[in-house]
């Protein structure tokens, strides 16, 4: 799955298009390496976000393509 899907699908980032911009703007990293929007992510892989002066680190735990909303913190754990 594209890494911006996966940010709005698991509700990392709440829009597509923000998850987009962040990635376009480096604040985003896959196992250390700054990534790109379209970025095939798996479960395993470690995401960073830089959120202002706040960064997230999360493990992914598993990729869906449509998830309800009280299952999408299932899709990842903070690190």
């Amino acid at each position: 799955m594209r890494l911006d899907k996966y940010l709005k699908v698991s509700r990392l980032i709440k829009r597509r298009t923000v998850a987009n911009e962040a990635c376009d703007a480096g604040r985003v990293l896959v196992n250390g390496k700054t990534a790109k929007a379209s970025t095939a992510v798996k479960a395993g892989d470690i995401l960073e976000i830089q959120f202002g002066g706040k960064t997230v680190k999360a493990e992914i735990l598993n990729v869906q393509e449509t998830v309800k909303k009280e299952a999408a913190a299932e899709m990842y754990r903070y690190l």
